[in-house]
């Protein structure tokens, strides 16, 4: 029998797998490919889906946890990857999501399932149980995934997920 907790991280482990696959379809020579130029580049979202599920994942398993003690901002400078361990090419990209994911899903699992259960204030200052706050973040995470597929689209590629549905696998 799985737990919510299970289920929940099961939940993000296929949106992570997601975004990885969207970002292999990115060719390595337009990581920094931006639709416009107000547009974060593919590098740009990657490093923002890893900064961002590190910084909730840091504060859900604070015992006294609190989206509002600190700015946005600064909750992802605390938490978020440091600028000398930013990577510069695809091969980078690719391992900093997939090894930021697993510390995150380790780090929830030591604070275990009855953490999760626990309110947590968010941004607005509204609380919510940190297992929703994490579903939030799984949204947050398929968004980003949505982005670089629209990417790979304009890019001329077709998206993973297209080919994995017109595969029929």
């Amino acid at each position: 029998m799985t737990t919510l907790l299970d289920e929940t991280l099961d939940a993000w482990a296929d949106a992570r797998r997601g975004v990885v696959a969207e970002l292999k379809r990115v060719p390595p020579s337009q990581l920094h490919f931006r639709p416009e130029a107000r547009a974060k580049s593919a590098a740009e979202i990657i490093l923002h889906v890893v900064d961002t599920g590190l910084m909730w994942t840091g504060e859900l398993t604070n015992p006294g946890g609190d989206f509002t003690r600190k700015s946005f901002q600064a909750l992802i400078r605390e938490y978020g990857t440091p600028v000398s361990r930013r990577p510069c090419n695809k091969t980078g990209f690719l391992r900093l999501l997939r090894n930021a994911h697993a510390i995150s899903v380790r780090r929830i699992q030591d604070a275990g399932e009855r953490a999760m259960l626990q309110t947590i204030r968010r941004f607005d200052g509204k609380y919510w149980t940190r297992l929703t706050w994490m579903q939030h973040g799984i949204a947050h995470e398929e968004y980003h995934r949505g982005q670089l597929a629209l990417y790979v689209r304009l890019l001329g590629r077709t998206p993973a997920l297209t080919k994995l549905i017109e595969s029929g696998t």
